[in-house]
């Protein structure tokens, strides 16, 4: 729908100097860039300052008419920010800054604070560029962090001000991407090598894991792998989920062929170390210039289990695919080997989230005390320059946070916006020192209203996952460090009677869900227990306990005010974006709680998948 607006009222800020053909401010390049519409008329470019919290954009439209650019959130247009501005016939230019009073009024905000810096118009385009503060004191902008933001595009065919949902767009962006590859150094005689699966008919499931063994590069020296991309033929719809690649100790006995990786063969899930990983959204990815993925040593690895995950909703018949990941490398060397560490809440159906929640969050704990005693050799402090957040469509936020000697120390990463359609890999602006000792806590929030059912944790992409890859140097033996709760402990919460721990998973089907009950089963969770599995890339395996810290929210930085603008009282002594100082843990009680056998922890010979259908049922 469509609502004319008054024009005295809306143009607000008409500048006099003319400006067809001419560019008001500095053009300086911007690094980065989108198309934000399906017909590629909405061109975004953008950049930013770091330290200064200042981002800059550049928003070039088809159109003779006005242009907006601003932040939405996920849920409703109402309430976003949108900067507007245009050429008017006889060369001069407006420009404002407004939000969205309901879905089809824009009202200029009571503070002005995106700074004009050009705006022209030419026989195809409109073009408007203007900076604004990552966060202002203007209540009605919205912030700009390293979350997922949700850009909102809009525009009109002529130079009044109106609203037509047909002419506005909202696309995902992580604005804040530290680096750009054209950044980045790109070594001498570089080589590419494609591990893929070549042909392969997907089975008309909505969800297949497909895997196979294959040889690394062989090479008579070090190398090193500095980038990756996804290797994607081109469906109708979106087949492929994630790519993953394991590396694979040097003695491990592999299988050969094509198969289902947690089905009737075990041989098929070996190999649990990521070095390398890609899922819906994601591009290509380069790593620093000082790192990257050894090869051609004798503690290198030599094989990787590729691993694809197909979502055939459709169950479309037919359907033949060739994926994989594309791997840049050379001898050129990096001054660190890199590797991947896994943490998370261990997917597995003691996972489960209620159906009818507004918000519901899961914990999964990695104590890092053992990590030295299962590396077979002294692990040094872990240098975190990356990370890879996954969920599935039911998640809407996570975060890593550290702790040592029982006090918090930092959010490592963490996107409160999660968006599963944009799953890349980002950078760290900072790098973080992990040391051995350390505890490291993900936490994943969940939505679930549209659900009328439980969901379990699993493979599936109507199931759900809790898990972030970190991206370190200098590698070690460690591949994962996940955790689950004692779900004995919780049934018993629930009012559910239980023994065991199939018996506590089945025994949540039995829960009346409710607002009360879902607020049970989340704290529950939390101050129960925890078991930690800790895992090697040659499959060892050791188990701890430990229980859930808390998580003291971090402060919100200062804003910055602008002519006619206004500080709120939350903002009148500005914190800073550091962390809170270090405060104890708190322990949830000292029982010696049961814990689940490793044996059912690994599901061989179907019993993933078994055991999820049972749950589903509610048997």
């Amino acid at each position: 729908m469509a609502c004319t607006l008054p024009f005295g009222l809306l143009l607000l800020t008409v500048l006099a100097a003319p400006s067809q053909g001419s560019r008001q401010g500095p053009a300086s390049r911007l690094r980065y860039s989108r198309f934000l519409d399906p017909s590629n008329a909405v061109f975004l470019r953008w950049d930013f300052d770091l330290e200064a919290e200042i981002i800059t954009f550049e928003l070039q439209v088809r159109t003779a008419g006005w242009v907006g650019l601003g932040i939405t959130n996920r849920y409703t247009m109402v309430g976003s920010d949108l900067v507007v501005g245009g050429v008017l016939p006889e060369g001069n230019v407006y420009f404002s800054d407004q939000h969205l009073a309901d879905e089809h009024t824009l009202e200029k905000d009571g503070s002005q604070d995106a700074e004009l810096l050009g705006l022209t118009e030419d026989a195809v385009y409109t073009t408007m560029r203007f900076s604004r503060p990552f966060r202002s004191c203007d209540p009605h902008d919205q912030d700009i962090t390293s979350d997922t933001m949700r850009v909102l595009a809009a525009y009109g065919p002529d130079d009044t001000l109106q609203l037509d949902r047909e002419r506005m767009f909202v696309k995902s962006i992580f604005l804040l991407q530290i680096f750009h590859p054209d950044d980045l150094d790109v070594p001498e005689n570089t080589i590419i090598h494609d591990l893929e699966i070549t042909d392969f008919l997907i089975p008309e499931d909505d969800t297949t894991y497909a895997c196979t063994f294959l040889p690394l590069p062989i090479v008579s020296e070090k190398h090193h792998i500095y980038r990756f991309e996804p290797r994607l033929l081109d469906h109708n719809e979106t087949l492929v989920h994630h790519i993953l690649l394991y590396a694979c100790g040097n003695a491990s006995i592999l299988p050969t062929g094509i198969s289902d990786c947690y089905g009737a063969d075990p041989a098929f899930s070996l190999c649990s170390q990521v070095i390398v990983g890609w899922a819906v959204g994601g591009t290509s990815y380069q790593f620093p210039d000082d790192v990257g993925i050894s090869i051609g040593m004798p503690s290198d690895p030599q094989w990787v289990r590729l691993e694809i995950h197909y979502s055939n909703f459709h169950n479309l018949p037919g359907l033949y695919d060739t994926s994989g990941i594309r791997m840049y490398y050379s001898a050129q060397l990096r001054k660190h080997d890199m590797g991947v560490l896994q943490l998370g809440f261990l997917t597995f159906p003691i996972h489960f989230i209620p159906p009818g929640a507004e918000s519901f969050r899961s914990y999964g704990l990695c104590k890092t005390e053992k990590f030295q005693e299962m590396n077979g050799a002294p692990v040094p402090d872990l240098q975190v320059f990356g990370y890879l957040l996954h969920t599935h469509l039911a998640g809407r936020a996570l975060k890593a946070v550290q702790y040592r000697n029982r006090a918090q120390l930092q959010t490592i990463c963490k996107d409160d916006s999660y968006d599963f359609s944009l799953q890349e890999t980002r950078d760290l602006p900072h790098r973080v020192e992990i040391k051995p000792g350390d505890e490291l806590l993900v936490e994943c929030q969940y939505e679930t209203l549209d659900r009328d059912s439980l969901t379990f944790g699993g493979p599936s992409t109507v199931n759900e996952m809790c898990l972030i890859f970190l991206f370190y140097y200098p590698r070690n033996n460690i591949s994962s460090c996940q955790g689950y709760p004692d779900i004995i402990s919780v049934a018993h919460e629930l009012g559910e009677e239980v023994s065991d721990s199939m018996e506590g998973a089945m025994a949540m089907n039995n829960v009346e869900w409710s607002p009360e009950s879902i607020r049970v089963a989340e704290k529950a969770c939390k101050e129960v227990q925890q078991t930690v599995i800790i895992k090697t890339i040659d499959e060892i395996v050791e188990n701890m306990t430990g229980w859930i810290p808390e998580i003291i929210p971090t402060p919100r930085g200062p804003c910055l005010e602008s002519w006619g603008g206004k500080v709120e009282p939350q903002d009148e002594t500005p914190a800073g974006f550091r962390a809170a100082a270090p405060m104890p843990l708190s322990a949830s009680g000292t029982a010696t709680l049961s814990h689940i056998p490793l044996a059912a922890l690994l599901f061989g010979q179907g019993a993933f998948s078994w055991l999820l259908a049972t749950l589903q049922a509610g048997v």
